[in-house]
Order: structure tokens, then sequence, then C-alpha cells
């Protein structure tokens, strides 16, 4: 709650009552929103987003920051419109829903914003088929003197969009560096008019591009390191974005990726490029029409100008040359790129690292674009380790920053999700897909089942178990197909599937396309989970490097640590108060802790 110069109506009470509030500019006390812990969706939002703005008034300043390790925005967006001196910083994102889609978004007319150490995680897919792991991860759009560093891409689709429909390439300017690209697939950035700065950057296995130039944009490219970055640079319509390798020939009708837009020019130096598929430098040997099909002009010094003579294939365009203007270019100092990779390894995304690791297999994640569904599962069910604020009693995520520290849900007996009743609702199951109550109507033990969730390549299912359990399916009662359980394709034989699982953690999603009215998890051997108001088990530290300590008043009788796979991987039995587990690599762990007859459930993670 605060009074806020200028609002509508005072007090304000609410994060997006206040920050409506400072929308008219007419309060210029600095304001800062701290988070802490897993902020899952406010009571009151604009279209699933948190909006920033203060009417450009440039002796306005917000900044929005994480407190601690751990602090998430889970299931919606930050978007910053019409706002002068915006910082936002130390904060995970992940499993955006939003009506925009985007983690952070600068809409438009922004000036002088700072978007630094920030985890950039998976969104909901969307309903276009480059959505599958969410829209944008941090756009920009219509904004000048912007800076995006030391950020952390998680394997993101499309990273940074720059640009949209602005139709000037004078006065919008932005700078990138020190972000680690971790198997993001492109857009890092995407540039249409912008005069871009792209340095000391860690690409790290990007399966489509790294940087892509359009409409006349002006792309410094500077002291990057690309590991195995499929096309570190491509400029639209030219070069390495139209080169068909199986014709030895363009072909400008289906190689292109920028949608066939008229090119922009990027400028190259001092880059470090290991295995990359292609990359043609301007008048370079070995390339037929280099001085044409150029995906980049490569300086021999930082401060070369590139001559009106050098243009884009599709449009004629120039490089501007802002990189060696003084009044743009302040004082900056620039690594090697070996150099760089090592401080964006120890330095990028949330302060030590945050609390979620995720150890990518780069035989496979390279080359591959498509989700993770292992990391999907693990973002979709992801639950704080925060214990308390202030000494408050234990909340559920509510949106107010507590999380569910007191052990998970309670379990007696089968765990039934009935679409046609729920929806997408579940307080077990973590669904994301599209309803349908157009495929037909399905009797299954006495019931009527006329909505179903479509069996789609965006939809997911997630869920975990603490105990062996038979996993129940109910599609059409003809449908005989597939469905994947955790990679597993299983068959489906007249509508049914029964599944035997160990504990662990599931993700359900598409072989063949179907529609799924009816699922249940029945419990070989019932038991029960403690919920308490009251913090009686504490585990410390979490994140854990070598020892966890176990404290209660409870006795122990056994401690099972499993992979988030569902794989035993350490179990101790007797009253343990102290658990070794330096010898596990670092991750995320699900604890079961079994006292007395009751189960409790605890997220672990090892760094």
């Amino acid at each position: 709650s605060l009074e806020v110069t200028g609002a509508n109506e005072n007090p304000c009470v609410g994060l997006q009552e206040i920050l409506e509030g400072f929308k008219k500019g007419k309060d210029t006390r600095p304001l800062i929103i701290r988070f802490v812990g897993q902020i899952t969706d406010l009571d009151y939002m604009l279209n699933g987003d948190i909006v920033v703005e203060n009417n450009n008034n440039a002796q306005s300043h917000i900044t929005l920051e994480g407190i601690g390790e751990d602090a998430v925005v889970d299931g919606w967006g930050i978007r910053v419109k019409n706002a002068s001196n915006i910082e936002i910083r130390n904060l995970g994102l992940m499993n955006c829903d939003s009506g925009e889609g985007d983690n952070i978004g600068l809409q438009q007319n922004n000036e002088y914003v700072w978007i630094h150490h920030c985890d950039f995680f998976y969104g909901g897919a969307g309903g276009d088929s480059d959505q599958a792991k969410g829209d944008g991860a941090l756009d920009c759009k219509k904004s000048t003197y912007v800076t995006f560093s030391y950020n952390h891409f998680w394997d993101t689709g499309k990273s940074n969009l720059l640009g949209l429909s602005e139709g000037t390439t004078e006065g919008y300017y932005i700078t990138y560096h020190h972000n680690w690209y971790d198997h993001s697939d492109s857009r890092h950035p995407r540039v249409r008019y912008y005069s871009a700065h792209v340095y000391n950057n860690y690409y790290d296995g990007n399966s489509k591009y790294g940087v892509g130039s359009t409409m006349g944009s002006s792309v410094f490219v500077e002291g990057n390191y690309f590991r195995n970055c499929k096309y570190p640079m491509l400029t639209s319509m030219q070069g390495s974005d139209v080169w068909d390798a199986s014709k030895q020939a363009n072909d400008y009708s289906d190689m292109p990726t920028f949608s066939k837009e008229n090119g922009g020019t990027i400028k190259a130096f001092n880059n470090y490029m290991e295995e990359e598929k292609r990359f043609v430098p301007y008048a370079a040997e070995g390339f037929p029409n280099s001085t044409t099909d150029f995906d980049a002009y490569v300086v021999s010094t930082r401060n070369e100008v590139i001559g009106a003579e050098v243009v884009s294939a599709r449009g004629g365009n120039t490089y501007n040359n802002f990189d060696t203007h003084a009044s743009i270019m302040y004082t900056y100092t620039v690594e090697t790129p070996e150099q760089a990779m090592e401080t964006v390894k120890a330095g990028s995304g949330r302060m030590n690292g945050g609390d979620f690791s995720w150890t990518f297999n780069n035989a496979v994640d390279d080359a591959s674009y498509a989700v993770n569904g292992p990391l999907k599962t693990a973002l979709t069910i992801y639950q704080t380790s925060l214990v308390a604020i202030q000494g408050d009693s234990v909340s559920s995520g509510n949106g107010n920053g507590g999380g569910n520290g007191g052990g998970g849900s309670e379990i007696t007996g089968d765990v039934v999700h009935n679409f046609t009743l729920s929806g997408l609702t579940s307080d077990y199951f973590n669904i994301s897909g599209n309803l349908s109550d157009s495929k037909g109507t399905v009797n299954y033990a006495g019931l009527t089942l006329t909505q179903c969730l479509k069996i789609e390549s965006s939809t997911n299912i997630a869920f975990t178990t603490t105990e062996q359990a038979d996993l129940l399916l109910v599609f059409n009662e003809v449908f005989s197909g597939e469905i994947k359980v955790n990679g597993t394709s299983y068959p489906i034989s007249n509508g049914l599937l029964t599944l035997p699982i160990a504990a662990g953690t599931y993700a359900i999603t598409k072989d063949n396309s179907a529609n799924l009215y009816y699922m249940a998890i029945d419990y070989v051997e019932t038991s029960t989970v403690e919920v308490s108001q009251n913090p009686v088990w504490v585990l410390y530290p979490n994140p854990a490097k070598n020892q966890l300590f176990i404290q209660s008043n409870h006795p122990v009788d056994r401690i099972s640590v499993f992979q988030v796979n569902g794989q035993l991987v350490k179990e101790s039995i007797g009253d343990v108060r102290m658990l070794e587990v330096g010898e596990l690599q670092n991750g995320n762990y699900i604890l079961k802790i079994e006292s007395a007859g009751n189960i409790i459930v605890k997220r672990l993670m090892v760094n």
C-alpha cells in the first residue's frame, strides 16, 4: 500500500495499482520493488503481466530487483512502456503464459533501461509453431539507450527480438554484453533498424543462429565466443541466410531465416568461432560472390570505418558506423573472447548462479531446438525452497512471495483429473495445452466425459509421485495409438493406457495426436504427506554442497534422494540428521523423508 502523487485514487493497494499510480510520472521518488521467493500470478495484472510506466519522466527511477538466489517470476511477464530510468535485475523468469507471452518486453517508447543478471527459462507454449518454448525471452521495441547484460538464457527459443516497426535507423541504440546464450536457439539478437553493440557474449551450443541483421540495422559484433553456434552471424537475404549446401547455390524461397526482409550490415571484430557450420566474411576467398553474399564485414581494427560501397544485397542498406562516434560510444572495456567466456560462466544470471541448475548434454542439445522434456518438467513443477519471510508462517505460493515450505500436499489414495469438470486446473498435475468439447463423448466408470485435452506438440502434463503407482489415461473409446511418458512411447489400446510407474517426476507429451478425457494416479501403497503451518522440518543449507542437515522434532526412519526422472540415487535408514551429498552431481533432486508413517517431500539442490 502506497500513497502515490498523481494517482487516480489513494492509497494504491497492490503492486500493479502502485505502478499505475506512477504511470503519469507525477511522483518522482525512486521506487524500488523487491521480490522475495517464488511469485506466482497476482490478483490484479494487465493481460497476465505487470506493466511499468512513468510517462518518460527523466526525474523518475523505478527498480525491480530479486533478493537472494531464489527470486522467481513464475507464470507471468513484465512489460515496460513509456518509461525512463528503469532497472530490472536478479530475477528468474519461467512458465510465462501472459497474453503478450514475453518474459520481459520493452514494448514502446522507453529510454535508459538496464536489465541484467536475470535467468530466462521456458515460457508457456504459444499457438505458433515457433513458440513451443514460449514467445520472446527478452525483447525490445521502439526503445533506446538500453543495456542487456550478464543474463543467462536457458535453452530459450526466441531469445532477443530487437525492433519491429520503428521505420528508421536513426536514434535507436542498444548494447548486449556478457550474456550466456546457453543452448538457446535463435535471436541473439535478431535486429531490425537498430544500432546494436553486441560484445563479450558467450554463445554456447546454438542450434539455429547467433546474431541476425535485417531492415537496415547496423550491428557491431565484438569479442564474442561462439561455441558450436550453427551460424554465428546472418544478414537477411544474402550469404549463409540463403545458401543451400545441397544445391551449392542460393535458394531465396526456402532457405531464408528472416522472413525475407531486407538486409542490414554486421561489422565483426575479434570474435572466436568454434565448430560453426558456415561463416562468410566480406570479400573472403573460397566463397562465391562474397562481396555481395557475405554474412559480416570483418575488420582488422576496432575503429575501422565501413565505406558506403558495402551494401546489403537486398535493400542496398549501408552501415552507419555508429560505433566510431565518441558521442555515442562511451568508454568500455572489452575482454578477449576467451576471457569473456569465463567471465560469463562465472557471473551471468542471478547471484551465485541462482537456485536452479541444469546440465545440458552437448552431444544432443547443441543441435536440437526441440523442447527439452525433462527441463520443461523441472520448470513446470519448480517450487521455492524458501521457508519463511521474517518469521511469517509458511504460506502456499499465492502471489505474495511465499512457497510451500511445509512439505507438499496431502495424498490420500487415488489422484484423479476429469477434464470435463476441471479443465486445466489441478492441484496435483501441471497441465499446459488446449481443451476441446467437440471431440466426442466418452463413458468411463459411470462418468460421461464431454471435454478433453488435445494432445498436440505444445501439450505437456507434469507431475511427481513419491510412491510406486499406476498411471491411468482415458482417451476416445476406439482410439489406438501411442503417448509419450518421459519421452518413451507407450501403446494405447481401445482408448485406455494403464502404466506402472516408480516414484519420480513425469511428463506426458505427444506421440500421436489424441484426445485425453481423464487421468488418475493409483498409489500401490497409500501414504500421507505432512502439511504443517509451522516449519517443523528444516533443511539447511539448501542449495547444499557437501552436507545437508535435517532439523526436526520428529524422528527420521528413512531418507531417499531421487533424480527428477525418478531414479533413486541415495538412501539412508535410521534417524539421520546429516546427509552427505558431495558425491552427487550438481542439479535438482527430490528428497523423501519417512517419519512415523508420514512422508515429507522436499526439493533439494546440490551445487
